[in-house]
This record gives structure tokens, C-alpha cells and sequence, in this order.
């Protein structure tokens, strides 16, 4: 397999060097991987912690910065980070209001974020942790107990974000990055297999011809494998997924925030012929879309496929997801 890189053992190093030399307003510490705004401190407010293994950009180093996450803490690829990482990002960040923690339910990540959770609360830091657990694939998997944590996680973090933007306080911002996550759900496809630099070829077998429906974001397991279909039947097997376990926790008759996410080697004209299946299907349930964003937000390297998010959205949900954001990969309004 080609790849644009120099050796497997000094990807994420390079990588962290181009994003400091391609975004000045972060400050970047390469040696020991931690991501940090430079105003991190300033106004007084929560500090936004997340992160995880890298191979998922630009989540989440790409969603530092105004009206999103204070900094993140990126693993080696598909690896969690550790918590000398989280605790330095969380003494980084801390401006006397307290420091939420943003992980997505995997095993290394909830127990290493736990324990810089304790260790950050030995330095007097108080820390709130939210959970982001929204893909309806399967219940448990290979790296989680319960729900993996895929697309919601930038749902949480610009809202969570926003919020703590704005002056909220620690408990009022983990509550609504809870609010979000338990009101968003997710579901994945794989066309293709990914590719680790480490190994140098596909993580999985995916023979020609088939598909991964409910595929997680490192490759594992999903539902089922079927024979490829046209794009109209994939999104039918999405959306209903979704729409089925969402119903079970939200009103049916508010609007959503819908997240057509590519998983890092399908082309925007696949993902927006995609969306326009998607978009179809929603209207005729009978869901009001208020909200889209379609792109490579939350990737597993170089697999072709997608997924779909959908977050049902009350007025504050709207607010706070329309207020401006600057970061490398999200940016509007500022």
C-alpha cells in the first residue's frame, strides 16, 4: 500500500508538526502529543478537553479552537492516548472553572480519561466527564461495553463548546453535552476495508462485492455483510436504524441535526448523492432536517463508506450549534 508518509513510527509526529505550521493559533506540542488553543486560559471558562487514537481526522485535534473544544490529546492511530496526555491538557486549559472531559466509549479511552480525571481532581481541578456512546450497530463490540462512540462526538463538542463559550458554567455544560449525546444516534457503512500505516495493508478481510453495515470506526464488526447496493438502499438501512432507537429516546416531532460523515476515502460527490438519499428518506418519516453538515469529520484512515448521525435539536440545541466556531475544520459565523 502507498502512503504520504515517512515511516509508520513517525506519522502522528508529522502530522502534529503540519498542523502547527498550518495553524499558528494552536499552540502544538509535538513531543508529547498534546493539541492546546492559545487563549485557552483567557475569559475564565470551562476548558473542553477531548481526544483518542489518531487515524480519525480531523477529530479531534481539527475541532480545537473558538467556540469548540481547549485542547485535545491524540493517540498513536487507533491507540487511546494516555493520561499523562489528558492530565497535561487539562492543567493547560484550567481557568478556575473546571475542565469537562469529552471521550468516546472505548475501553482505553474511558479508563484512561477516568484515571487523569482522578489524578487532575488530586491537583484541586475539578472535572466533569460526558460519555459519547451513539452508534446503534451493535451493543457491545471488540473495544466497548455498550454503544461505540462515532459521529456525536462533534454534535457534543461544538455544542458542549459553545456553551462553555458563552460563560456557562461546569455543571450546565456537562449536562448539555449529556443532552446531546443521549439524543443523537449513528449508524455506519464500510465499502472497504482501512489501512493502518503499521501494517501497510487492510485491517480486515472485505471481499470484493460486499459491504460492512453498522462498521465501527476502527474496522470492527458491524450487523452484517450483504452484496453491494445502490446508494438509495444503504441509506434506507441507515436512516431506519437510526430513526428506530432515536424514537425510543427523544420527542419524534422536533427537528434534527443531520451529519452525513464520510469515513475518509469517499469523495464528496458520493457523499452528497448519499445525502440526497438520506434527505429523501427523512422527509418521507415525517423529520424535519434543521441542520446538515456533510464532509470527513469522524474517519477510520482511508476506509470508503459512511455514516449517519442524526441528534434531535429543541431551541438551545439550534442556538448553540449555530454559534460561531473557528477551528482547522470547522468554522463559521466569526
Amino acid at each position: 500500500m502507498k502512503m504520504l508518509i515517512n515511516s509508520p513510527e513517525s506519522v502522528v509526529a508529522d502530522a502534529l508538526r503540519g498542523l502547527a505550521a498550518a495553524h499558528p493559533e494552536l499552540n502544538v506540542d509535538v513531543e508529547r502529543q498534546v493539541v492546546v488553543r492559545r487563549d485557552a486560559r483567557e475569559g475564565g471558562r470551562v476548558g473542553l478537553v477531548s481526544g483518542g487514537g489518531s487515524g480519525h481526522e480531523p477529530l479531534h485535534a481539527g475541532f480545537v479552537g473558538y467556540g469548540m473544544l481547549s485542547a485535545a490529546c491524540p493517540g498513536e492511530v487507533f491507540t487511546s492516548p494516555v493520561p499523562d496526555q489528558m492530565l497535561r491538557a487539562a492543567s493547560a486549559v484550567e481557568a478556575g472553572q473546571g475542565v469537562l472531559f469529552v471521550v468516546k466509549n472505548y475501553t482505553g479511552d474511558v479508563l484512561n480519561f477516568q484515571m487523569a480525571a482522578e489524578l487532575a481532581e488530586e491537583d484541586g481541578v475539578r472535572v466533569e466527564r460526558v460519555l459519547v456512546d451513539d452508534d446503534v450497530a451493535v451493543t457491545d463490540s471488540t473495544y466497548t461495553a455498550g454503544r461505540r462512540g462515532t459521529g456525536a462526538t462533534l454534535f457534543v463538542e461544538k455544542i458542549a463548546g459553545a456553551a462553555a463559550e458563552e460563560g456557562a458554567p461546569l455543571e450546565q455544560v456537562a449536562a448539555i453535552a449529556r443532552r446531546v449525546n443521549e439524543s443523537s444516534r449513528s449508524f455506519g457503512v464500510a465499502l472497504s476495508a482501512c489501512t493502518t500505516p503499521a501494517k501497510g495493508g487492510p485491517t480486515f478481510d472485505l471481499p470484493d462485492g460486499e459491504l460492512e453495515l453498522g462498521v465501527g470506526i476502527h474496522g470492527e464488526p458491524g450487523r452484517e455483510r450483504r452484496a453491494m447496493m445502490p446508494a438509495r438502499e444503504i441509506a434506507e438501512v441507515a436512516v431506519d436504524a437510526v430513526l428506530e432507537e432515536l424514537g425510543q429516546v427523544a420527542p419524534a416531532d422536533g427537528p434534527v441535526l443531520a451529519l452525513v460523515n464520510g469515513m475518509g476515502a469517499t469523495p464528496l460527490l458520493e457523499l452528497y448523492g448519499f445525502h440526497a438519499e438520506v434527505a429523501r428518506l427523512l422527509e418521507a418519516r415525517g423529520v424535519a432536517v434543521a441542520r446538515t453538515l456533510v464532509g470527513n469529520y469522524v474517519t477510520s484512515l482511508d476506509m470508503a463508506g459512511c455514516s449517519v448521525t442524526l441528534c434531535r435539536a429543541d431551541a438551545e440545541t439550534l442556538r448553540l450549534w449555530d454559534a460561531p466556531v473557528q477551528t482547522a475544520a470547522l468554522r463559521w459565523g466569526r
